[in-house]
């Protein structure tokens, strides 16, 4: 197919590379320096998408990241995405893409005869219509989401790899247009450390589509030079492709580099994207201003464009997107458009400019060429389907609020508006300062900063280029001062640069129409989400006041753009509505991401195992090699059980429980969270951390306790060993480790820093193995002889230093499984070598390796809890019958504390832990069963609990259960029911925790 809107020659396009593509299954041409969207232009392509609400039409509308129509899904298979923006996509050989809308295809779309029935959707549609009958919302919801889907995410793993960079400058500048060069080269010239990106192909901004004169020269030179010199300097990085999408505390920006996407579907080498995550000292935002289109009757049909756009394409991809132009504008950029469309040998029907009157250079050029001019005209309104026909064109009020005479009608294909320049204010509100209006401007400008950030250029509302270019000089050696570089005076001269006379702009956003905006044909404020001028009114009488209820009611602003073109126009039609000011009406506040950013670039290498790595203990290897199987705590693989060939679970359970109980077990207890605390507030710190007192732990003893949260409820629990008076060794559950390591450092940096204790986590530090049983300790006499084992020199809850098979260890006589137990730690190296000889030690003894699984039934025979699984953050340890373990005379409060003061945490009927013995003894209750006084009561029954725990005990020899019951200590000896899904109902008894050895004779041996 011909590219017959691509002029014969111009632009910054290289004709000697032709490139293939497809969009919706047909293939077109186009060349390298292209984007898609130029491409589709340039090949005669109207309508690129459907939209969300009424699947109308839609075209190319703007040039860059504003696009809010030509969203489109690139690729195929596993390497597609979706909702990439057609004007930011540069074009490659062989691209494929595709609509994101319209079936059975986007110019032919049967949902569009819904959307003809446009009056009965207005504004709050869904929250109105689907309310009723209820029970039909999950069959409304199918079709709703069928209807409003964007894309399709791919469903088979990315092939392409991403990659993350941690970056450090001193100044870092945001927009690589005119005053962001400037701002760069003039911090750059301090010696100071420079980052400048920009999210365009190449460096330039404005001046790649306007070239004016500086230093006597074109415009286009000046920039070739200084972006050369920039490339060139050693203290200088200059990203193109690089989207900053967004800026967060402390000055840190996170930036995608876009760094393949414009060489094929996949990257054939190196990543894909690249995220940077920018630390700065000084931060410049240059990020430009957006073109704000004009709203009038039926401005959504293929064909109306913004007048920038239209320049870019003929100014940097030699595309003319029609024929006959007209152009509609309150200000003196929209005369460009005119004028390249009239140099580029096209037809301008005319140029309607609201306001009365003005002598801006490009207005009189564009009079000098003979384009018609109608001062005081505004086109309220175009005709057309798949692409505009007719524009109509009346005089309106000097207000722009009323139309004042007859309407002319006027044959085109395209029309070009311009309703001002809208600040890119996106990043500053990223930080939490609110923009600020400005009438001067006719737009929001940045708030007050509220870290070390400067703003120069046209998102300040500097348009002349003089003002940019200088501007941006000054504020780049300010910011480098105030970095450290220099003393704020320029090392470069001011150019000199031409200054281009313009006329007063009008603050014009909604052209009037005969009729009013609720009888007007649909005027789109927001083109992505069909949000119309006559919703944002709606929306108003029906007592939405605040913007930030406007936009969620109507959804302006929603979508992909954020409401790049239409957020301000939109507030300026609420405001009028509201009888109010822009200013009283505000805006709402934008957040990361700037544009939509890929997952692959926001994760980079961290996918995969590198997403959630899988943690092996030193002793991994010989649990493999004898037939372990395996399950997840937290990151680490632990052994389960060890089945011997034609063993049932439960059988192997069985074996590994008798053997421990009768002679000898060993668990490799590594992966339990170990923390080095050391400081000599170290004992106080405990103190406040746990809810037992630590002030007379001795050197050489370990003690147990129980950490709370804010609200009294059990978080975590573990042992904790005093190594010397200003040093402890304290462990914690597995899968706790990494939370409570945080917790502690949150209380210690916020809360109380002035107390002298450090932190450190020691886990991987140390291969932990605890063995268990009546014969532990004639096992650890056989590989240890430097430390006295009798029960009376080695009391339980002590811990000695000593050497284990002749490697130094620390063992502590501690115990989970209510047996005889050393729990023996040594240096993580060292860790199979001790293993082995601990278990050749042992073979005399019939020692036997158990699991998590086995350890779970053995403590619940003791009615040991497990943080996580018999407590759910909803428990005390008073519900826990651990009454015990809470100091009463502390001098200062612990954790928690005063929530036990709480009316909820005082109530009789909490839920209390209690033991369960089935009527059938052979019956495993299923954890999770929820516990019911009366089985025959209708459903829904009272639910007074449920089961956390339930093994069947080869030991006891039935099964046994732990639970939370209401009320349950006052109630043991009675029968409680659980009924199944099954339609089982068992009946269990409540009874004590303890199950097995109540005395605790058995672990004091």
């Amino acid at each position: 197919m011909s590219q017959k809107n691509r002029l014969a020659q111009g632009g910054r396009i290289d004709r000697n590379k032709v490139l293939n593509f497809s969009f919706a299954g047909q293939t077109y041409k186009g060349y390298e320096g292209d984007t898609l969207a130029s491409a589709l232009l340039a090949n005669g392509v109207d309508v690129v998408g459907r939209s969300f609400k009424y699947s109308r039409a839609r075209g190319i509308t703007g040039h860059g990241s504003e696009e809010p129509n030509g969203v489109i899904q690139l690729g195929s298979g596993d390497s597609t995405v979706p909702n990439v923006r057609a004007t930011q996509q540069e074009l490659y050989a062989g691209l494929v893409s595709n609509p994101v809308s319209g079936w059975p295809n986007v110019n032919f779309d049967l949902m569009s005869y819904l959307g003809k029935a446009g009056a009965m959707m207005p504004s709050g549609f869904y929250y109105k219509t689907f309310m009723y009958p209820q029970k039909l919302w999950m069959t409304y919801e199918h079709f709703i989401r069928k209807a409003a889907g964007l894309g399709k995410a791919p469903t088979a793993p990315d092939p392409d790899t991403y990659d993350k960079l941690n970056q450090h400058c001193d100044v870092m500048v945001v927009g690589g247009g005119p005053a962001g060069l400037s701002a760069a080269y003039a911090a750059a010239k301090t010696g100071a450390r420079v980052i400048i990106a920009d999210e365009q192909n190449e460096m330039g901004g404005h001046l790649l589509t306007f070239d004016q004169t500086i230093n006597g020269s074109s415009g286009s030179l000046w920039l070739a030079e200084i972006v050369a010199e920039l490339s060139a300097m050693s203290n200088v990085k200059v990203l193109c492709k690089t989207t900053v999408m967004g800026y967060f505390d402390h000055n840190f920006l996170v930036a995608i580099e876009r760094r393949t996407d414009h060489l094929g579907e996949r990257a054939v080498s190196g990543t894909r994207q690249r995220s940077h995550r920018i630390r700065a000292k000084q931060v410049i935002l240059a990020a430009g201003a957006q073109e704000r289109p004009l709203v009038f009757a039926n401005n959504d049909v293929p064909g109306v464009m913004l007048a920038s756009s239209v320049t870019t394409y003929i100014k940097r991809y030699a595309v003319v997107p029609g024929h006959k132009l007209i152009v509609s504008t309150a200000n003196d950029s929209g005369y460009l458009a005119a004028i390249e469309w009239s140099k580029a040998g096209r037809h301008v029907v005319g140029i309607a400019d609201s306001r009365t009157d003005s002598d801006g250079a490009l207005v009189a050029e564009a009079k000098a060429l003979g384009i018609n001019v109608w001062f005081g005209h505004g086109v309220t309104e175009v005709k057309g389907g798949r692409r505009v026909y007719t524009a109509s064109v009346a005089p309106i009020s000097v207000q722009g609020d009323r139309v004042t005479g007859d309407t002319q009608h006027y044959d085109c294909d395209t029309v070009a508006t311009s309703g001002g320049w809208s600040p890119v204010v996106h990043l500053s509100c990223h930080t939490g300062s609110r923009p600020v209006w400005s009438d001067d401007i006719i737009g929001f400008v940045p708030g007050k900063a509220l870290q070390a950030q400067h703003c120069v250029g046209s998102i300040v509302g500097d348009h002349q280029l003089a003002d940019c270019i200088n501007n941006g000089l000054e504020t780049g050696s300010k910011a480098a001062a105030q970095a450290g570089f220099g003393e704020g005076e320029l090392l470069v001269a001011k150019p000199s640069v031409e200054w281009l006379a313009e006329g007063k702009a009008q603050a014009l956003f909604l052209v009037p129409h005969k009729k009013n905006i609720s009888r007007a044909p649909k005027q789109f404020v927001d083109l992505q989400n069909d949000v119309t001028a006559a919703g944002i009114e709606l929306a108003t009488r029906e007592g939405f006041e605040s913007i930030e209820h406007v936009k969620r009611y109507t959804a302006m602003g929603f979508g992909t753009d954020q409401g790049k073109l239409g957020n301000v126009n939109g507030m300026a039609i609420a405001a009028r509505s509201l009888g109010k000011s822009i200013e009283e009406t505000g805006t709402t506040i934008f957040r990361p991401s700037y544009t939509p950013s890929t997952f692959g670039a926001l994760a980079g290498r961290d996918a995969g195992s590198l997403f959630d790595p899988e943690r092996y203990t030193a002793m991994h290897q010989w649990h493999v090699d004898n037939g372990a199987l395996f399950e997840d705590v937290g990151q680490w693989k632990r052994p389960w059980y060890y089945p011997k060939p034609g063993e049932t679970m439960q059988q192997s359970l069985n074996r590994e429980c008798l053997a421990t109980r009768s002679s000898v077990g060993i668990l490799d207890a590594s992966t339990l969270g170990k923390i080095d605390i050391q400081g000599k507030d170290a004992r106080e710190f405990l103190n406040r951390v746990y809810t037992n007192a630590w002030s007379k732990l001795a050197v050489g003893k370990c003690r147990y306790g129980l950490m709370l949260k804010e609200d009294g409820m059990i978080m975590d629990d573990g042992v904790t060993s005093c190594l010397a008076d200003d040093h402890f060794i304290l462990t914690t559950t597995t899968g706790g480790a990494a939370n409570v390591l945080e917790w502690l450092e949150l209380w210690h940096q916020t809360e109380w820093p002035e107390l002298d204790v450090f932190m450190t986590s020691v886990t991987d530090h140390w291969s932990t193995m605890t063995i268990s049983g009546p014969n532990a300790r004639k096992v650890l006499a056989k590989v240890c002889n430097d430390i006295e084992l009798d029960k009376d020199a080695f009391k339980f809850m002590d811990w000695r230093d000593g050497t284990v098979a002749g490697v130094t260890a620390r063992v502590f006589r501690i115990s989970f499984t209510g047996e005889l137990s050393y729990e023996i730690n040594v240096p993580a190296n060292d860790g199979m070598f001790v293993w082995e000889a601990v278990i050749a030690a042992g073979e005399e003894f019939g020692i036997t390796p158990y699991g998590t699984e086995t350890m779970h039934v053995l403590r619940a025979e003791k009615g040991f809890i497990i943080v996580g699984q018999d407590t759910d953050g909803s428990v005390t340890p008073y519900d826990m019958d651990m009454g015990w373990c809470v100091g009463k005379n502390k001098e200062f409060s612990f954790i928690g504390k005063r929530s036990f003061d709480r009316s909820d945490t005082q109530k009789t009927d909490r839920k209390q832990y209690v033991g369960l013995k089935t009527k059938n003894s052979d019956e495993v209750l299923p954890e999770g069963a929820q516990a019911v006084w009366d089985p025959k009561q209708a459903i829904p029954m009272t639910m007074v609990g449920h089961v956390t725990s339930s093994y069947y005990s080869a030991v006891v020899g039935r099964s046994i259960a732990l639970a939370v019951i209401k009320e349950g200590h006052s109630h043991k000896g009675e029968t409680l029911y659980f009924p199944l899904a099954d339609g089982r109902v068992i009946e269990a008894e409540i009874c004590d925790y303890v199950f097995y050895d109540p005395k605790g004779e058995r672990q004091n041996v």
